[in-house]
């Protein structure tokens, strides 16, 4: 599934070529994604694209009329390919610009997902979710605060959205790791010391997975067509059975959540 830095090299990927651009048609290919798709958003025909935004996992396609709200699902992805391209099975959406592009949206699983959202309206997917993790809004003392008194995992407590949102599978790994603890221990249980040195490695580690691409997995590329690079620098996650890169000890798996998880026992407390 794509994650955070995935779906924000996405955003950035696209933007140069939607913000300032007048939509001329929309093309459905399927009336239902993860939910049925709104015919709402027929509405943004005619309309100029003012700015490509990002809440968590979603992308917004802003307009004076109302936005397109695009989730990746499991195995989306979104192109800038010539109109006259021809659609492929799995091609479920074209967002045709008068210039002669497209956004083409595909997605094989067809758990993504397009929404719509009138103008000054915040939709329900995007309520009841914690801050971004590369805000100020997100600190050591915030999360130290919450964690008071949890029994679950340090590793479930940072990927719970209405904690801080865009955490995902990959980057908890391996910023656990980087921070030197272990996954399995109680969230109420970190220190604020712990929270200072977690935050800084969930900030750097998704920092640096956006400034290189996002991660190469089965499902995702850049927007032209580019995949990321930082799956080459991976320290534990997909590792299990091989030596760690800092003490030579054997990366263990866990199941957390039901989500795999790696870490080194010697190296995180």
């Amino acid at each position: 599934m794509p994650e955070l830095p995935e779906v924000e090299v996405s955003r950035m990927g696209i933007t140069p070529h939607l913000v300032g651009e007048t939509i001329q048609s929309l093309t459905f290919r399927t009336p239902k994604l993860r939910w049925d798709i709104p015919q709402q958003l027929k509405q943004l025909e005619h309309q100029v694209i003012r700015r490509i935004s990002r809440r968590a996992k979603y992308l917004i396609i802003e307009t004076d009329v109302g936005s397109a709200i695009v989730h990746l699902g499991m195995s989306g992805s979104l192109r800038i390919l010539d109109a006259d391209l021809t659609a492929g099975k799995h091609d479920h959406v074209d967002i045709k610009l008068t210039n002669g592009k497209i956004l083409r949206y595909n997605d094989p699983r067809r758990f993504g997902a397009w929404l719509w959202c009138a103008p000054g309206e915040n939709h329900a997917v995007l309520n009841n979710i914690g801050p971004e993790p590369l805000t100020d809004e997100f600190n050591a003392e915030y999360m130290f605060a919450r964690a008071q008194g949890k029994r679950v995992t340090v590793k479930q407590f940072i990927m719970d959205n209405k904690i801080v949102v865009g955490v995902g599978n990959i980057y908890a790994c391996e910023s656990l790791f980087s921070a030197g603890i272990n996954p399995t221990r109680a969230a109420g249980q970190i220190s604020l010391v712990e929270w200072l040195r977690l935050v800084d490695e969930i900030k750097r580690v998704l920092a640096k997975a956006i400034q290189q691409g996002g991660t190469t997995l089965k499902d995702f590329a850049q927007a032209d067509g580019k995949p990321g690079y930082f799956a080459q620098e991976l320290l534990v996650y997909g590792r299990a059975g091989k030596p760690c890169t800092i003490c030579g000890e054997l990366i263990e798996e866990q199941k957390i959540g039901q989500r795999n998880t790696f870490f080194c026992s010697q190296c995180q407390r």
